[in-house]
């Protein structure tokens, strides 16, 4: 299993490149990240958005290698559009956001004639570097209030990512503010219910286990302390969160008050959708790309 980002980097390294299409790539940590990922030869880029902005943006940065450049000026909607068109005509497997809100990306995304829908849902994964392990974090992204059937989902999306991370049986916590079934608390009914759907191996590779509190879930002596018998219990590599607002506060706080590294990837879709936040550093849409690359 795949412990960390730096040992993730060097395995994506070894792999043939694939191409990264930039939706807005009119940005500067979008652009740092695209130039990193060619010197550290983990993956190529498709720039859509503003030429003139990207031109002088490299110029600036003393960039002497090139990149492909599709201009679609200011316009949004267009470089989301356009980036879309690019996996269809097989330039891209992959796409990362860059000034494009996350909506206008997703919309061009889910279209129903020209979009990359699968019938799944979309869900993010974020993927944080714990200083034991990579632990992975659904949903904080997308789905809002997800019922059973999507969050049945958003666990399979989250284990195709820990299967890409080399974790072929990953144990899987579905959260919430308490450990035990209590019919007032609805998402514990929930995890109670998918925690015998994969009893009955109707969610496969993997072990699911919930409710769980947060401490329970990831600290051994929390899971012991409350009597809690759980193959998941104290060791989960998969935190599935109950609602988005959760997920989002959960994942900001990784980064802003524990300063964790950490990557994102939509999955569900027909490739990796990568939206860091437009306020992420250079080196997170950098680490989602190296992400991306190893999902797709």
């Amino acid at each position: 299993m795949i412990k960390n980002f730096n040992e993730l980097l060097e395995r994506v390294k070894s792999r043939a490149n694939k191409t990264v299409v930039i939706a807005a790539a009119h940005t500067s940590s979008a652009l740092d990240a695209a130039i990193l990922a060619k010197k550290e030869n983990i993956a190529d880029s498709l720039l859509i958005g503003d030429k003139r902005f990207i031109l002088e943006y490299l110029k600036k940065k003393e960039w002497e290698g090139k990149f492909r450049i599709i201009d679609t000026g200011q316009d949004l909607f267009f470089a989301a559009k356009e980036s879309v068109k690019a996996i269809h005509d097989e330039k891209a497997e992959i796409i990362l956001k860059g000034k494009c809100p996350t909506a206008v990306l997703l919309k061009a995304v889910l279209n129903k004639v020209d979009g990359l829908r699968t019938g799944e849902i979309l869900s993010d994964v974020l993927v944080y570097e714990h200083p034991e392990k990579l632990v992975l974090l659904s949903d904080g992204g997308i789905n809002l209030y997800p019922t059973i059937e999507e969050k049945v989902s958003i666990i399979k999306n989250a284990v195709k990512v820990a299967h890409s991370l080399q974790n072929p049986n990953p144990k899987v916590a579905l959260l919430t503010a308490v450990e035990a079934v209590n019919p007032k608390m609805p998402p514990t009914l929930d995890a109670s219910i998918i925690a015998k759907m994969n009893d009955r191996h109707q969610i496969k590779d993997c072990v699911v286990d919930g409710p769980l509190a947060f401490d329970n879930a990831v600290s051994e002596e929390a899971a012991k302390a409350k009597g809690i018998e759980s193959e998941v219990a104290g060791k989960a590599d998969v935190l599935v969160v109950p609602n988005i607002e959760s997920g989002n506060i959960f994942g900001k706080a990784l980064t802003y008050y524990c300063h964790y590294r950490v990557a994102h990837v939509v999955m569900g879709a027909k490739v990796p959708i990568l939206i860091a936040s437009r306020a992420d550093t250079a080196e997170t849409k950098f680490l989602s790309m190296v992400l991306g690359v190893m999902s797709a």
